[in-house]
């Protein structure tokens, strides 16, 4: 980054942080921390991709990475808040990827439980995007996930407004979406409930395509089993549940954050 637009970023920041009232102020740290346990799983793409939190108070406003920053470098004062018309609402030199707008502005319209969406290109899950069966019931990790997993075919890069549509449509009461031969998307009604899933996904999707590489036989899983599973996973991980919706990994997370990779919540 140049001395001039350095500069710009940190005046830009700083009024930024002065001008937000606390409950924004403490979405934009847990967004920030997101971002940053992103980059240090391995699950960014570079500058693409992108994780979206519906601002407090609001059902029209919604802060995004600014184009341009590496996950590494997102901070709390750095992200972008932006509208459902994709109009940017906060002081920055960068400006909103349009795919990642059109994608995030269809779910966080669409859904009111959708306080945060994670849309990623991971490696593994992406892997598992390309492969026609999707996500197999071949692993526990799997099987936990599936009762929440939709699919939402290919349609380029997603710079048309049309397709906010139909991808609402095929994600409908899901809490994780499939993107197929494009990558794979979360929603949760926390920022901890949303990484959890996302978590939870790429380790099934892991654990398919390392299985499968092995060559050897996989280990079929009877239909009643496979149910099961599913119910089982619907019970730990909701809400109420024994992963307390994801709070209990999240709060273990951020503090190993902030104790490896602090100044997100600058």
């Amino acid at each position: 980054m140049n001395v001039q637009l350095g500069s710009a970023v940190a005046e830009s920041q700083s009024s930024i942080r002065n001008a937000c009232d606390p409950a924004e102020w403490a979405a934009r740290v847990e967004l920030a921390a997101a971002y940053r346990l992103c980059a240090i799983m391995g699950w960014s793409d570079m500058i693409s991709t992108h994780i979206s939190v519906r601002v407090p108070g609001r059902t029209d406003q919604f802060l995004i990475n600014p184009y341009g920053l590496m996950f590494e470098e997102v901070t709390a004062s750095s992200l972008l808040k932006i509208d459902v018309e994709g109009n940017k609402l906060s002081d920055s030199p960068y400006n909103s990827n349009r795919a990642g707008f059109v994608i995030h502005s269809a779910v966080h319209m669409g859904r009111e439980d959708a306080h945060c969406v994670m849309h990623l290109h991971t490696t593994f899950g992406t892997a598992v995007s390309i492969q026609k069966q999707g996500l197999r019931p071949i692993s526990q990790q799997a099987l936990t996930a599936l009762g929440l997993v939709r699919y939402h075919d290919y349609e380029g890069v997603a710079f048309d407004l049309g397709e906010r549509k139909r991808l609402l449509s095929h994600l409908g009461d899901g809490g994780i979406m499939i993107l197929r031969n494009h990558g794979t998307l979360t929603v949760g009604t926390t920022v901890a409930e949303a990484f959890h899933r996302m978590h939870r996904l790429e380790r099934a999707c892991k654990l398919q395509i390392l299985a499968e590489a092995a060559g050897a036989e996989i280990n079929e899983l009877s239909d009643e089993v496979i149910q099961h599973g599913i119910e089982q996973g619907k019970q730990i991980y909701s809400a109420g549940g024994q992963s307390a919706g994801g709070r209990l990994v999240w709060e273990a997370l951020v503090r190993k954050l902030q104790r490896d990779n602090p100044g997100y919540d600058q």
